[in-house]
């Protein structure tokens, strides 16, 4: 293996303009845009209060934010999670790329937080007026992600797991979020 020079913090400001302007865009192209819409809403920034829900029954309480935008011509939607809000030091430092595929009819979420090695698979559908994704994550256990009580400008997001399709879901995570800009 080679080792190789970082580019200095003049120089990442000269490629990090270019790499964001690839990634991100406007909105989704004209025939994407009606799958878009389960996710499309989201698109903007979020804070939000953090419930954790430890094994032993206590909990513990953080603020955070998040941030969606189109990406990849707008055939995706990718989000940064953040917890506690910048700038203190971050418990939790994630992204998720969402990707709709018509021959599913559903959603590929594909979540990674490098922070915690923390990594999750799942497939995103409506149910009713709720968004659930269902999968995997790199601990082996099932998950289940639900996004309720939706609003325009506020979302309650549960997160579940379990490790056998036998035994209930058991509520790990709770995000309450408010929109702050569009």
């Amino acid at each position: 293996m080679s080792l190789r020079a970082y580019p200095s913090e003049k120089s990442m400001t000269s490629t990090i303009f270019p790499f964001l302007a690839a990634l991100g865009s406007e909105g989704p192209p004209a025939d994407r845009a009606k799958d878009m819409d389960l996710y499309g809403w989201l698109i903007g920034s979020w804070e939000m209060d953090t419930v954790h829900h430890l094994d032993d029954g206590t909990i513990r309480k953080w603020n955070g934010e998040c941030h969606f935008g189109w990406v990849l011509e707008g055939r995706a939607i990718q989000d940064i999670w953040i917890r506690p809000k910048r700038p203190a030091p971050s418990t939790m430092y994630g992204t998720t790329l969402r990707i709709f595929d018509p021959a599913i009819g559903g959603w590929h979420i594909i979540w990674s937080d490098p922070l915690n090695q923390d990594y999750s698979r799942q497939i995103g559908r409506a149910e009713g007026k709720d968004i659930v994704q269902i999968g995997d994550d790199s601990r082996g256990l099932q998950t289940r992600w639900r996004f309720t009580e939706i609003t325009p400008d506020s979302f309650h997001w549960i997160g579940e797991e379990r490790s056998a399709e036998s035994d209930p879901w058991r509520v790990t995570y709770e995000h309450f979020a408010r929109r702050t800009n569009s």
